[in-house]
């Protein structure tokens, strides 16, 4: 895409058995626990050292009772991202366009 590199992630969380304040390296993941789905959009531009158009992140409970409509509001969000930068205006070149210059009047 002319307009910039769009990414996408979805990433499913689980909750386990160790402490923040002391990591290991091996944690029994917790079952009947939170495990919520996150979703993150990002639009980057194309410079060398590429910036962020624009993005999206959401981390809901899987379980939760509106997740079709919050499926769908995160499937907007992310459209609406990957949008960024497109704007209305097409991409110019050089020597697109040609002006002859005008006789007088």
């Amino acid at each position: 895409d002319p307009s910039g590199t769009f990414v996408q992630l979805r990433l499913a969380l689980a909750q386990t058995a160790c402490r923040k304040r002391a990591p290991q390296r091996h944690c029994r993941v917790l079952e009947s626990r939170r495990k919520p789905t996150c979703l993150a959009c990002y639009k980057f531009d194309t410079s060398d050292v590429p910036k962020v158009l624009d993005k999206y992140h959401n981390c809901g409970p899987s379980h939760h009772l509106a997740a079709k409509e919050i499926r769908q509001r995160d499937e907007a969000e992310c459209r609406a991202v990957e949008e960024a930068g497109k704007g209305g205006d097409p991409l110019y070149l050089p020597g697109m366009f040609a002006f002859s210059r005008g006789l007088p009047a």
